[in-house]
């Protein structure tokens, strides 16, 4: 998928996080916590090299993100977000794509992700994209411990 004239598809680098963070944070059925300050992104990062990525227009700004790992079995997801006045422009398919295509290169057979049940827009988005919706599966967590929250401190 070509991205408009303009943008570049490039990997995801810690020295884009306050632009990362801060699309997040503006985008409607996004959940920060914990796991998104700096230093947990930055170990994310260093685990997964090269798997996420960002849309960055020629002026540097930001246009869209996604972090993608994999734990040897399975790929996840994380944080697709594209800003509202870029959206439908292929920007949000264009980074799922990427990120496919290199779990896809490492042998990975399946993609997950975790969606909130009432993100509407993002279901339509993923069922648009061709992932099926799996109502038989319950996410199952337990904290190991206080965190730093992802407020003032990301």
């Amino acid at each position: 998928m070509s991205l408009p004239s303009g943008y570049r598809l490039r990997p995801f680098i810690l020295a884009d996080y306050d632009q990362v963070i801060a699309l997040w944070k503006t985008t409607e059925g996004m959940g920060l916590g914990e796991s998104d300050t700096r230093p947990a992104i930055a170990a994310f990062l260093k685990r997964n090299p090269g798997l996420s990525r960002v849309i960055e227009s020629d002026e540097g700004r930001i246009a869209g993100a996604i972090m993608c790992g994999h734990d040897g079995r399975r790929g996840y997801l994380h944080h697709l977000a594209v800003p509202r006045t870029l959206r439908n422009k292929g920007f949000g398919g264009a980074l799922v794509d990427a990120c496919l295509a290199d779990l896809k290169s490492l042998s990975i057979p399946k993609c997950n992700l975790f969606l909130f049940a009432d993100n509407l827009p993002g279901r339509d988005f993923w069922q648009h994209e061709g992932w099926t919706m799996r109502e038989d599966l319950i996410v199952v967590q337990k904290s190991l411990g206080k965190q730093p929250t992802c407020g003032r401190s990301c």
